[in-house]
């Protein structure tokens, strides 16, 4: 675990002395469906006072197994989510519990628990957005407070629900030298914009590691390209990669987001795994 780093970002020194701080752990599973993130932060609710410690908690096979007939659907109330939502849950409880075991941190100590819960449908144009978990669940597991819906809540508001780190990119920013760009790429790519006044522009640039954790998977049965070596390995098409890159959405303005599955890996159908990867990673 990484030890604590005393202002990463923040207000000035006085507003820094004069806010209330919190202790918040960060529970993230992103459209890759790789696992768990946790981090550590203190925090004033606009700006991070200091970073924590992090880790990562791989999703166990049976668990992505169960989340992938979901995956690019609005789920379908039953027993059956019902018990993957709990699985899901209790995955992160888990985690938490592993990760302030190992950080030395006692669990009464922290304020909050952000808990995002796992993308399976994505669907903007018609203002709907699912992530699957159970804050009440987590929050009896735990007995910690705990914030979730934070997409659903975001698009009840008006808004699309994506991309979701510009809130914390701009957190992050607010003592750097502005403006300021930050790409995050996870399942699907995102761009955060910063200008000197602090407002922000952000929206999902395109496809990221989802294409190419799914192309990989399909034909190897691993679940993704470690270290880029397939890729290194092959040759880009560049008329596979620009019929991908005609896409319209392309062409939207912001502000826009993307579900994972939005591009149709069809594109590269044909190509050799590595070829197939490269022209992904392109």
């Amino acid at each position: 675990m990484q030890s604590e780093r005393d202002n990463v970002s923040g207000s000035s020194h006085d507003d820094a002395e004069n806010s209330v701080r919190t202790t918040a752990i960060g529970l993230m599973s992103g459209t890759s469906m790789d696992g768990i993130d946790v981090a550590l932060i203190e925090t004033d609710g606009v700006s991070v006072h200091k970073l924590g410690a992090f880790g990562s908690y791989p999703y166990v096979d049976e668990l992505r197994a169960a989340l992938k007939p979901v995956v690019g659907q609005k789920p379908l109330p039953g027993p059956d989510l019902d018990r993957l939502v709990g699985d899901i849950t209790d995955a992160h409880a888990e985690a938490i519990q592993d990760f302030v075991s190992r950080a030395g941190i006692d669990l009464a100590s922290v304020g909050v628990v952000g808990f995002h819960g796992q993308t399976v449908f994505h669907d903007p144009e018609n203002a709907v957005t699912c992530q699957l978990g159970d804050g009440q669940r987590l929050a009896t597991a735990l007995g910690v407070p705990i914030v979730s819906d934070f997409r659903s809540a975001d698009v009840a508001a008006g808004g699309e629900g994506a991309p979701f780190a510009p809130l914390f990119h701009a957190a992050l920013a607010r003592q750097t030298e502005a403006p300021v760009c930050i790409l995050n790429l996870g399942g699907v790519g995102n761009l955060s914009w910063i200008s000197a006044d602090g407002a922000v522009i952000a929206f999902d640039t395109g496809p990221a590691s989802a294409m190419i954790d799914d192309w990989v998977n399909e034909h190897t049965g691993e679940s993704m390209d470690v270290d880029g070596a397939l890729a290194r390995a092959g040759n880009m098409d560049s008329q596979a990669l620009n019929r991908l890159l005609s896409d319209p959405y392309f062409d939207k303005p912001f502000p826009k987001s993307l579900d994972r599955d939005h591009f149709d890996q069809s594109v590269v159908k044909g190509l050799s795994l590595e070829d197939g990867a490269a022209t992904l990673v392109a």
